[in-house]
């Protein structure tokens, strides 16, 4: 992909709206020369100069200029920074005097990091990282983002494909001295390679899952009988009044959400329907719901309203069961009050420390279509194992299967296939990225 030659393009980098600064992007072969039309002279490669932007002899603003020499730039090309006052109506002027030239265009959504993977700056591992760097809110989000835009996942990717390189050439040279004597038994070596990198995608796999809720969010589900206090646990715990509070049993018919920082790990909190038998059509379809939401949430608190109430179904391991309106009663273990406060910030702890046990086995792979390359590469070697345990027979075939495993480990950062996602990752990015 490298060698990539495209139109110049320009673009607000930064936000959009009035801001004390804002920095405009211009990249391409036509850079330099644009760029000087409007400033004379540039600052040397890797300087800055504070130079009059002026359009028809017409000063529009007073511009800091930043010059990046191809390929030493983030696009791979000429990129200049122009750091403007942060005013619409500059912005706006100065756009329009580069897109007035004819000689370069707006940059269409994601286009910078684009170029800068066709160019063979990034790899498509990294873009995603870029994006959700981008797109995080929270400390883990942003600790995880930048892991993967460091490159640590195509890292392991070089790891895992040098050692299968490695078992494919072994496997090779049987199979073309089929008919020599070959000095030693290369199997072992083989099936070693192998073992060490299933053993490794295992590891990733397992993190995978955890990887993509850090990205997307936990789901904690707060369940329980009508009236037990629950639509007030979520109002306390969220600090203000998201879900309708009343002593009237079965309020709440539906899911409702509110998105939290918990010890920064992005949590979704559902107050979920009061779960029991009811003859009441819209109140029964809610408990439906409730039931479904919380079985595929991540975590779940069983809000009790006495001491002896079971859950309405099995809990996992890590639940927490908890007894409500501590104002109201006493009991044995923890026990909260949305009303009061009481035990509500202990509770926010113990479901962060639940959340951050789970976190800590995340792996660098964080989206789907990571965790499916390497399903898909794993399963791909499970059958390289079982054709070479067939004996010399079956060797080209283990072999095709190590290449095929290669493959979709390459597909993790763009080497081949890239196109098939491009699309859907670019238009997630905002103009000016």
């Amino acid at each position: 992909m490298s060698g990539f030659i495209a139109d110049t393009i320009f673009a607000l980098a930064s936000a959009n709206g009035r801001a004390g600064v804002s920095v405009i992007r211009v990249s391409g072969a036509e850079a330099v020369d644009l760029c000087s039309k409007f400033l004379g002279c540039l600052p040397d490669v890797g300087q800055f100069r504070l130079r009059p932007f002026k359009d028809n002899g017409q000063i529009i603003d007073h511009v800091l200029a930043l010059r990046f020499q191809a390929p030493h730039s983030f696009t791979g090309e000429d990129v200049i920074e122009l750091h403007c006052h942060g005013s619409p109506a500059v912005v706006k002027a100065v756009l329009a005097a580069l897109s007035e030239t004819g000689r370069a265009r707006m940059a269409e959504p994601g286009e910078f990091t684009r170029r800068a993977l066709e160019n063979n700056k990034l790899d498509l591992a990294q873009v995603e990282g870029l994006g959700d760097l981008i797109n995080a809110e929270t400390e883990a989000q942003r600790r995880q983002a930048s892991r993967v835009f460091s490159g640590h996942l195509g890292k392991l990717v070089e790891e895992w494909r040098q050692h299968l390189l490695r078992a494919t050439a072994l496997i090779e040279v049987t199979i073309d001295f089929a008919d020599e004597e070959v000095p030693t038994d290369v199997t072992p070596e083989v099936q070693g390679l192998i073992t060490q990198v299933v053993q490794s995608l295992d590891v990733e796999i397992a993190g995978s899952l955890v990887a993509e809720r850090i990205r997307d969010g936990f789901e904690v589900a707060i369940i329980g009988a009508p009236n037990a206090g629950k639509s007030t646990l979520l109002n306390a715990i969220s600090g203000r009044d998201i879900a309708i509070t009343s002593e009237i049993a079965g309020t709440t018919r539906d899911v409702i959400e509110v998105r939290l920082d918990l010890g920064g790990l992005p949590v979704t909190l559902l107050d979920t329907a009061g779960i029991r038998d009811s003859t009441d059509t819209i109140e029964s379809i809610g408990v439906e719901r409730a039931i479904d939401r919380a079985k595929s949430a991540d975590l779940r608190v069983f809000l009790k309203s006495n001491t002896e109430e079971q859950p309405p179904f099995d809990l996992d391991a890590d639940d927490i069961s908890i007894l409500g309106k501590a104002d109201m009663q006493h009991g044995g273990g923890i026990s909260v009050s949305g009303q009061t406060g009481q035990g509500v910030d202990e509770l926010i702890a113990l479901i962060s420390a639940r959340l951050s046990d789970r976190a800590a086995n995340v792996a660098t792979a964080t989206h789907m279509r990571h965790r499916q390359a390497m399903l898909d590469a794993r399963q791909g070697l499970d059958d390289a194992r079982i054709a070479l345990a067939k004996g010399d027979s079956h060797t080209d075939i283990a072999a095709e299967y190590v290449r095929y495993a290669i493959r979709k480990l390459d597909t993790l950062i763009g080497r081949v296939d890239v196109e098939m996602v491009l699309g859907e990752i670019f238009s997630q990015f905002c103009l000016g990225k």
